[in-house]
């Protein structure tokens, strides 16, 4: 093999997964490169508004004085995620992460604060209600590092409206991936490339000795000398692969961004790698746009979700991969299709839908409007004519909603029933009639944040064949890995804090041998 290049280990993708591997390998001695195939850094966690991370019991959480144990959140963990995943990968998930942020805060670049966010499964035992599992990276002025203002992707309504980015801060997903940006620059031994993908693995005598990377149509050889780590995301952008594995949903509606086709799963699995929960996401309703996308959207202030018979099917406060996965469950057909849905309230605050948090910005109302996606009528019958679902139905779901709403009680989907539910309402129940006209109906489709299926690894993040021997060389995290969380959601910071820690992990196994035999 003709190599262009070589380095101790290579990394594709530049989330926070691809920003942890390649931080840990250039803080631990080991010469890097990262591969990004956007022209920008930051992967689907610079899309995300909090960026958090779910690590338990961690130092900033311990400072902010949390009760809160390993021990009780690992109890909450299985019980939520079950015997869908291998024990041991969700103990060293739920155990792993206060160690990670303990080595991240000894650089000064790398700050985090505690942002209260409820478990997403509020019965389940040794939950927390108060959100103490969850943290954020402190924000990052962008006069502090002027010169990654264009380089980091994001946010949303600057890829999707042509927004500038903000020029005072980076927040979120943007700040985590700006913070590791920041501290890497300080080693000189990092290589980052953009609009460079990862297309293939080289193996010899079995080992993943380095990969082919792909520029501008041209392909060249890097070596790694220790290891090969995949954290590229998940294939959500890629229709045909996910019409192959049986993801709900298309390309168009994701959050993810386009960049994230599946090439680190392909190349893996051409080498033998094995993977499970293919067919698997982070799902989310979608308030559906103008330009046809369905959009990512939570924090519902008021209105119901009816079906195309009119009638109300789920419980809309639910945490949004649960609610998600309740609207797939009752609208998906067996093409694969979930059909759209209805977002029907009232004049109480207007016309504009009753959603605080949409991810990509609302546009002009008119648009909405002429794309037949938001409809008014003075009263209910005329809205269902309008909408296309029965009108006997539409206005009994109504008046069936509004009895319930008296009463203080969701007795037919537990709205309200779990401190998720109450937390953008102040902890009361999120009931809100819908009887003051003119009555408003728009347009929501399913969406979701990435796929979750991917590559199955060790505890040690090594990629694994059918028969469960690691591949020497080859490891995955993020969303390229098949999730510890199974096919459930446990709370927010979930998939940020698995990529962080099984990137971590890998590269520290890397640093280590791990059993791998250094023959390359």
């Amino acid at each position: 093999m003709d190599w262009a290049e070589e380095y101790d280990v290579l990394v594709a993708g530049s989330g926070a997964g691809g920003m942890a591997g390649a931080y840990t390998a250039a803080r631990e001695g080991l010469s890097v490169c990262l591969v990004e195939a956007g022209d920008k850094f930051g992967g689907t966690t610079a899309y995300s508004g909090g960026g958090g991370a779910w690590f338990p019991a961690n130092p900033v959480l311990l400072r902010a004085g949390t009760d809160d144990t390993v021990e009780d959140a690992l109890e909450y963990y299985r019980a939520v995620v079950g015997e869908r995943t291998p024990a041991d990968l969700q103990e060293t998930y739920v155990r792993g992460g206060a160690g990670l942020i303990a080595y991240l805060e000894e650089d000064a670049h790398l700050s985090f604060e505690p942002y209260p966010w409820p478990d997403y499964f509020g019965e389940a035992p040794k939950a927390r209600r108060d959100g103490q599992r969850h943290i954020i990276p402190t924000p990052l002025p962008v006069p502090d590092a002027p010169e990654l203002r264009e380089v980091v992707r994001g946010p949303l309504d600057n890829d999707r409206l042509g927004t500038p980015p903000p020029d005072d801060l980076f927040v979120g997903g943007r700040a985590l991936v700006a913070r590791f940006l920041t501290a890497l620059a300080t080693y000189p031994h990092a290589t980052l490339v953009r609009e460079t993908a990862l297309t293939e693995l080289v193996v010899e005598d079995g080992v993943v000795v380095g990969a082919i990377v792909e520029h501008d149509g041209v392909r060249r050889a890097i070596r790694a000398r220790r290891g090969v780590l995949l954290a590229a995301g998940g294939f959500e952008a890629n229709d045909e692969l996910r019409r192959k594995y049986g993801v709900p949903g298309v390309a168009r509606d994701t959050m993810g961004p386009p960049t994230n086709v599946g090439r680190a799963h392909q190349a893996a699995i051409a080498v033998g790698g094995d993977v499970d929960l293919m067919g698997e996401a982070w799902w989310s309703p979608g308030l559906t746009h103008p330009d046809g996308r369905s959009a990512f959207a939570l924090w519902f202030t008021g209105g119901i979700f009816v079906d195309g018979e009119g009638r109300r099917f789920v419980n809309e406060s639910a945490p949004y991969d649960r609610l998600g996965r309740a609207i797939i469950d009752h609208l998906t057909d067996d093409e694969g299709v979930t059909r759209p849905y209805w977002m029907v309230y009232d004049d109480k605050e207007g016309s504009i839908p009753p959603v605080r948090a949409t991810n990509v910005s609302m546009v002009d109302e008119e648009q909405y409007v002429a794309a037949g996606l938001w409809h008014t009528a003075d009263t209910l019958p005329e809205l269902a004519a309008l909408i296309g679902v029965p009108v006997d139905a539409l206005v009994a779901t109504v008046e069936r909603f509004n009895q319930l709403v008296a009463d203080g009680c969701d007795a037919d989907f537990g709205r309200g029933g779990e401190a998720y539910d109450r937390f953008f309402s102040g902890g009361e129940p999120p009931l809100v009639s819908i009887d003051e006209g003119p009555f408003h109906a728009a347009a929501f489709g399913i969406s979701d944040l990435g796929t979750k299926g991917g590559l199955r690894t060790d505890t040690s993040a090594r990629v694994l064949t059918a028969d469960g021997t690691p591949i020497p060389g080859l490891y995955a995290a993020g969303n390229t890995m098949a999730a510890p969380s199974g096919t459930v959601y446990p709370g927010g910071g979930n998939p940020i804090g698995t990529s962080m820690l099984f990137s971590h992990l890998a590269v520290r196994a890397m640093a280590e041998g791990a059993g791998d035999g250094d023959a390359r």
